[in-house]
């Protein structure tokens, strides 16, 4: 089976095609930092960051932009309450963006644009928009004629354009053409920054920033754009609107992922269920929280608990738990080359996380009964099958990074002294003292060293918080 992906635009499965063969040019709208990044954002990163790891696993050269819109009236609105400058605001929450991406074990992109570093871009653009008929200036801004476009504006949001109401998206409504006319470009207003443009000074539009710096980095067409369904409506129908009304073909596959409620409740300043990166990793290592994050289905609605989050802790320490295990008995395996069928099946179908990682537990399940056994070849085929699938999700235990810091350079020092303690309880079970040899596993217990008797012989690892 070859990939097939749901593109929103055609409201189906569709078989992947790439326009240039073995190349894939992938934008994805990313964060606009007026504040730091909740457990939805992260989900974002983590779901593209595994369509990314499947596509260059697949074979194909991926050039993978993300964007930050790094001005945008909500940054200007916590810049004005908090007194600080916008750059500020918006500088310091990318770093904590870029910190959870690069926590959660997120590959980097290509190339991550900033929307202030692409205002000449964006006057081209309006400049092909207002000579093509699809744009006007009025009262200092720039807007799209929503009407120009009529007979494709809604097609992705699957609505007509009788039915829409008005933008709202500036101060001077008065000067559109037609209450529905999107601004490309606002005019200068006291204390915020602006450029120079033949329309007079001001700043982008959010819609129109995503559109230039799209087709900078990817051409005028390029294979996928993805987002979060929120943005769906207006924002990625008018990047549609303004890209293919200036004459590019822009993307030909849309991906959506679903949002994340909490407790089954939209997250809310106001509400107060906001739930932060550092909220989970009071609850969870980065790669649990990664592992949790993953496994629903990408276009599917997550409602985060706490009891799930445990369930997705427990069933990942299932899998380092039978990776690690493995390599004391047959040594360092590599990943397999390529990865089982049916995992490779999973994903090739619109990325069914969900099936792949059942596939992965399989393969868990048959690595331990091996152990058990003491099929060492039947262990050894498992361990590179069960590291290559967790490597695809970014989930391998033995991947650099999720290294415990400090632990391997305890390691040997730990496993000396354990291993005296454990031979002491050899010897006290040889001679049937069963109680010190209890005592001599509680104390180790009491110490944060869990003991497991194996076919093998006693194996020890730190206890999880």
């Amino acid at each position: 089976m070859s990939l097939r992906l749901y593109d929103t635009g055609t409201r189906s499965v569709r078989a992947f095609e790439p326009l240039e063969e073995g190349r894939v040019g992938m934008y994805v709208c990313g964060a606009t930092p007026q504040a730091s990044p909740h457990i939805g954002h992260l989900r974002s990163g983590v779901i593209y960051d595994v369509l990314l790891r499947w596509l260059r696993a697949s074979g194909y050269e991926v050039t993978f932009a993300r964007n930050v819109t790094d001005i945008d009236d909500k940054i200007l609105a916590v810049a004005a309450e908090r007194g600080v400058p916008w750059f500020a605001v918006a500088e310091g929450n990318q770093r904590v963006f870029s910190q959870g991406y690069d926590l959660l074990g997120c590959l980097p992109p290509t190339i991550e644009p900033r929307a202030t570093g692409h205002v000449p871009e964006m006057i081209a653009l309006i400049r092909r928009l207002i000579d093509k008929g699809h744009a006007y200036p009025a009262g200092g801004d720039v807007y799209f004629d929503v009407k120009s476009w009529a007979d494709h504006y809604g097609e992705l949001s699957n609505q007509r354009l009788e039915n829409m109401r008005s933008t709202g998206d500036t101060v001077n409504e008065d000067c559109k053409r037609d209450a529905r006319d999107f601004a490309l470009w606002k005019g200068a207003k006291p204390g915020e920054p602006s450029w120079e443009t033949p329309w007079g000074d001001g700043r982008p539009g959010w819609h129109l920033e995503c559109s230039a710096m799209a087709t900078k980095y990817l051409g005028p067409v390029f294979d996928i754009h993805g987002g979060g369904v929120d943005l769906i409506f207006p924002h990625h129908e008018n990047e549609i609107a303004q890209s293919r009304a200036a004459g590019d073909g822009f993307a030909r596959y849309w991906l959506h992922n679903g949002l994340l409620t909490v407790d089954g409740e939209k997250m809310s300043k106001s509400v107060g269920n906001v739930v932060l990166l550092p909220d989970l990793l009071d609850k969870a290592r980065p790669v649990e929280v990664r592992y949790y994050l993953v496994s629903a289905h990408y276009r599917s609605l997550m409602d985060y608990s706490d009891s799930a989050l445990a369930e997705a802790v427990s069933a990942y320490q299932r899998i380092e738990g039978f990776v690690t295990r493995a390599t004391e008995v047959v040594g360092a395996v590599a990943p397999a080359s390529p990865v089982p069928a049916g995992f490779a099946a999973a994903l090739d179908d619109d990325l069914g996380v969900p099936h792949a990682l059942a596939v992965l537990h399989e393969a868990v399940r048959d690595g331990n009964s091996a152990l058990a056994s003491g099929d060492r070849d039947a262990v050894r085929e498992r361990l590179g099958a069960v590291r290559a699938m967790a490597g695809v999700l970014g989930l391998d235990p033995l991947s650099p990074q999720w290294a415990r810091s400090g632990e391997d350079d305890l390691r040997p020092v730990v496993d000396a002294l354990v291993a005296v303690a454990l031979e002491q309880r050899q010897a006290a079970r040889a001679r049937k003292d069963y109680a010190a040899a209890d005592a001599i596993r509680d104390g180790l217990s009491e110490a944060g060293i869990v003991v497991e008797d194996t076919p093998q012989g006693p194996r020890w690892e730190l206890k999880r918080d």
